[in-house]
């Protein structure tokens, strides 16, 4: 009974934070999914070293799975940034407990240095796929005024629901895909492209994800979200679903080149 009790508690709890983190599931392990077809051979080797039989689409949630333990409380804003209107990150105020940016090149020196501890090194890697994937949802470079879309209410399809969640999670679960079909669409969708998308700057990422603000807040907040909203971001967020995969890949390329 306790053990059941335990379980639904936790699903209560996972089901609330999907609105605070990441991509959702299916979202992060769907560019877990095209980030394996663009791993060398070599990279590929030195990850199996460290996560064994698991692929990267499913370390991909590990990140947002960890969050209730303590030990790794000290990570909790490393999923985000914030750079206003009109600001550069330079000019930003920085969070004192790190931002996604910073997590990122910080990570990537880690699983470089081979005198880390595999523990060490393998918990950055699946933070890397993570995060990686975090910076391309546009929301988790915010404004600053609505802590990245989580303060602002809407209605999706007539059930409630707010802007973050609505790009975490609505809009990718509303084709009712698993992650491998639709890695699969968004491959054949935009691969031409894939190797323009191979920058490894987190910076850059970060600007990216700024670009389409306004086109993001455009909406009427009295009438409930659907098809119409959907059709104007879908090109968008599978492309950045997309860039975020190449982009995993071409960073642990170069991390284990």
């Amino acid at each position: 009974m306790k053990k059941n009790i335990w379980y639904l508690l936790l699903l209560v709890l996972y089901s609330f934070s999907n609105q605070l983190f990441g991509w959702g599931q299916t979202g992060h392990r769907i560019t877990g999914a095209i980030a394996e077809k663009y791993l060398t051979s070599k990279a590929r080797r030195n990850i199996q070293k460290l996560i064994g039989k698991e692929s990267l689409a499913m370390v991909s949630t590990w990140m947002d799975e960890i969050r209730s333990e303590p030990a790794y409380n000290h990570t909790h804003d490393w999923h985000w940034v914030t750079i206003p209107d009109g600001m550069t990150y330079e000019q930003s105020e920085k969070n004192p407990n790190g931002d996604i940016i910073e997590a990122i090149q910080r990570l990537s020196n880690v699983l470089k240095n081979k005198s880390e501890t595999d523990s060490a090194r393998r918990d950055a890697l699946k933070m890397l796929v993570h995060l990686v994937g975090d910076i391309h949802q546009p929301l988790h470079v915010g404004r600053g005024d609505d802590r990245g879309g989580n303060d602002v209410k809407v209605r999706w399809f007539g059930q409630n629901s707010n802007l973050h969640r609505v790009w975490d999670s609505d809009m990718i679960e509303a084709y009712k895909l698993s992650y491998t079909e639709y890695a699969d669409y968004i491959l054949r969708k935009y691969s031409k492209q894939a190797n323009s998308w191979k920058s490894t700057n987190p910076l850059q990422w970060a600007y990216e994800s700024m670009q389409p603000r306004e086109q993001i807040y455009d909406f009427d907040p009295k009438k409930s979200l659907g098809f119409e909203y959907h059709y104007k971001m879908r090109d968008l967020y599978e492309m950045r679903l997309m860039q975020a995969g190449v982009r995993i890949a071409a960073l642990l390329n170069e991390i284990f080149s």
